[in-house]
């Protein structure tokens, strides 16, 4: 990745891995290359506590999340060791269940909670849960190697999970999410692009520093108008009128107009052929 101005290990077994390649920007790898990333415990415990971490860090503009290996991250861990949840002494498999159920959920939404723009830099296989955390992300690049699978329908289950038939829909529209989630068929990159599941496809070699170019663009830009950008933007996911989300962005722009010299920033950088520097 470079030369890095922080190389560290989040966590003690290095599932999870975190590089700072640019100032401002953290790269979190999913470090299980022999089971394609799988969603064992042993790495999603500690990946969710990173993602913690670096939410409450205000030296990390952008995160970019991608996997080591050959893929993304394959989903369930069909290893039959899938490490252990944390605190369930004394509980039934019952509950046992559910927390686990609890802790993958909580990584959804922890993603889409972040200060900090996500992008996902899909790197192979982005299969049944890997899918869903593609779809969590901000942004989405694929490798041209990559591909992606609604898989709970091939292993008998049902294709909803970790809120796909929630953000599917909302990425590719209703008719095309129904066909992949009950199909259960693979998405190559060049199909993902074409119904906007991703972004863009680069060339495999090109995908990590292609996104921290996107992620550099982003840091450009002042920090309030960078986070509320993203708030506004799921906001409107769920808003339940064009009227009400115009007023919250309408706020959201008041804010950053009125509290900050942001804009009177860009007005001078222009007049003077050089870059802004917002310091909000």
């Amino acid at each position: 990745m470079g030369d890095l101005m922080d190389d560290r290990v989040a966590d003690p077994d290095g599932f999870v891995l975190v590089d700072r390649p640019r100032p401002d920007v953290a790269v979190v790898t999913l470090n299980r290359p022999e089971r394609v990333n799988s969603m064992a415990f042993d790495v999603m415990v500690p990946f969710r506590d990173e993602l913690r971490r670096l939410g409450d860090d205000n030296e990390v503009r952008v995160v970019v999340l991608t996997g080591a290996g050959r893929g993304f991250c394959s989903g369930a861990d069909q290893s039959g060791e899938r490490g252990r949840m944390p605190n369930i002494d004394g509980l039934t498999g019952v509950t046992i269940a559910l927390r686990a159920m609890e802790l993958l959920d909580d990584i959804i939404v922890t993603l889409r909670r972040l200060h900090q723009p996500v992008i996902a830099a899909v790197n192979g296989p982005a299969i049944g849960g890997g899918l869903c955390l593609a779809l969590a992300c901000d942004v989405r690049v694929a490798a041209e190697s990559a591909y992606f699978r609604a898989a709970g329908i091939n292993n008998g289950l049902t294709a909803s999970e970790l809120g796909l038939s929630y953000l599917l829909p909302r990425a590719v529209g209703t008719s095309r999410a129904a066909e992949i989630m009950l199909t259960g068929r693979d998405v190559d990159a060049v199909e993902a692009a074409s119904i906007g599941l991703v972004s863009r496809v680069v060339p495999d070699d090109q995908l990590l520093e292609s996104c921290l170019e996107t992620a550099g663009q982003i840091t450009r830009w002042s920090r309030p108008g960078v986070e509320l950008t993203k708030r506004t933007l799921q906001d409107s996911l769920d808003a339940a009128s064009l009227e009400q989300h115009m007023h919250a962005e309408g706020v959201g722009q008041l804010l950053v107009r009125l509290m900050t010299q942001n804009f009177e920033e860009a007005v001078a950088a222009r007049k003077e052929k050089r870059e802004p520097r917002f310091l909000d």
